[in-house]
Order: structure tokens, then sequence, then C-alpha cells
């Protein structure tokens, strides 16, 4: 829903909410919303991951990823995707000077940063000796873990607060109403949400989609449960009988494209 065009005004009270954290002005506007996978929601395709790239009218781009199975590669993948975002917004032969400050934000339904409780994260580029000595702006990571904001004390007041608690699906109706109450974008959210719900083809893609999460969840915790490299392979073809393609395989259970390739032809 948040990579819908006709989302804007939800996506940037989302924005605000994660990115005033920080201090920084409100954003004025969304320019442009480019949604890279909400239009593929077959269980097949890049399990539990969205990933939405919005242009604010500052000129700063935001890359958003909301991500349900852990990959176990989070971090360089979020660092290796936003270098990419941020030397695409450059040509050849223009001034680094156009280079566009670009921001990752990770929404992650486990737990990813074990030295700390904290379940919102921002990092920058600093100098190791003076952490506050900043060198640059440019490039800007966040991640947020839900499993550590349910143990979180909430305080409604808080906008973020708001759109965390939002977003469970275990969220009783009275503290929904109450959310809705307080804050007007989450009631228009609301409203939307109710109208995809309405609709037959998207509750069947997400049940499905649903299913596709609970076996992976199950095969990750037999193959950690046995701590053997032979795990890995028992995944893979299993998520290749599911249908599921060759990159989300490797990225999945870590094994290279040459091995997929092999038991995909074995099996």
């Amino acid at each position: 829903m948040f990579g819908e065009p006709d989302s804007r005004d939800s996506l940037k009270a989302l924005l605000n909410a994660i990115l005033r954290q920080d201090g920084r002005e409100p954003i004025a506007e969304i320019v442009v919303i480019e949604n890279r996978t909400l239009d593929r929601w077959r269980p097949e395709d890049k399990l539990g991951s969205l990933d939405i790239l919005a242009e604010l009218a500052s000129g700063e781009q935001v890359n958003v990823e909301m991500q349900v199975a852990n990959p176990y590669n989070m971090i360089p993948r979020t660092i290796f995707y936003a270098a990419k975002l941020f030397t695409r917004s450059i040509k050849a032969g223009q001034d680094y000077e156009v280079l566009r400050k670009t921001i990752a934000i990770n929404l992650l339904n486990f737990r990813l940063l074990a030295s700390s409780d904290r379940f919102h994260h921002t990092f920058h580029l600093r100098d190791d000796v003076t952490p506050h000595a900043l060198l640059t702006d440019v490039m800007e990571l966040h991640f947020i873990e839900f499993p550590k904001f349910e143990q979180t004390p909430k305080d409604k007041r808080n906008p973020l607060h708001r759109w965390l608690m939002f977003m469970d699906d275990q969220l009783g109706e009275d503290e929904l109403k109450e959310l809705m109450a307080m804050d007007s974008m989450i009631e228009k959210t609301e409203a939307r949400l109710e109208q995809l719900s309405d609709d037959p083809l998207a509750r069947e893609l997400a049940e499905a989609r649903e299913r596709a999460i609970r076996d992976w969840n199950s095969s990750m915790a037999g193959s950690r449960k046995e701590g053997r490299e032979e795990g890995k392979t028992e995944i893979a073809v299993k998520l290749l009988k599911s249908g599921m393609n060759h990159d989300f395989v490797a990225e999945m259970t870590g094994l290279t494209l040459e091995q997929i390739g092999r038991l995909d032809a074995e099996r």
C-alpha cells in the first residue's frame, strides 16, 4: 500500500515519523514513488520483501524496505543497494556535487543488531576517534527491528511509535481506534487498507504469501537445529520445489547460483 502513488500522503507521514526522530525538518513533498516489487505478489517472488524508492522535493532519495524473513545478509545488502542508488544519481561528465543524499530505511520483522536493545538505529559516516565528527551526511542507514519494538514501552505521543503499533497485526481494535483518533493519517491509511482487504484477489495472494513465509520459517528452524551444511541444500531443494527462483534461493541459503543450478537439474 505504501508503494501506491495514491498513498503518497501515508508514505510521507511514515517517513516523517522515522526521519524526524533525528530532529530534521519535515518532508515537504514526495515527488516520485517508484514501487519495485509490489507488482509481483506471488509467493515465488522476493519473499516477504517490499522495496519502495521515494524521491523528495528536497532532492533526497529514500529507499524503504520491509523485510519479513531474515536473509542473513541484511547489512552488506543494505550498503550495496544504498551505494548503487547513490552512484546512479550522477551522470557521466557531471560534477560530484550533484550526487544526491541517499537514505536507506529497513523495517525488519527479525532481530538484526545483537549489541543493543534499541529498536531504531541510524548510521552515518563518522570519524573512528571522534564519533560525533560527521564526515558527510550523503548516506544514511536506518534499521528498525519490530521484535525489539514489541519489548519497548509504547509512547502514543511519539509518531513513530504510533505507526509501528499500527503495522502490528496483533493490535487490538480499541487501540487501533485510539491511534486513528490521535492521528488522521493513520485513520486515512486504515481506510485504504480496508478497501484493499475487500479485494478477493488481494486476500488470496496475501494468504499465499503467508503460507510461503511459514514454510520458509519452518525450514530455517529445522536447518538451525541440525547445524549442518546439508541443511542449506535441503532448504534449497524445498524452495526450488515451491517454485522460488534461483536468485531468491541463493539469497536465502548462501549457496552459489552454480550450486543451485545443479540442485535444480538433479531434482
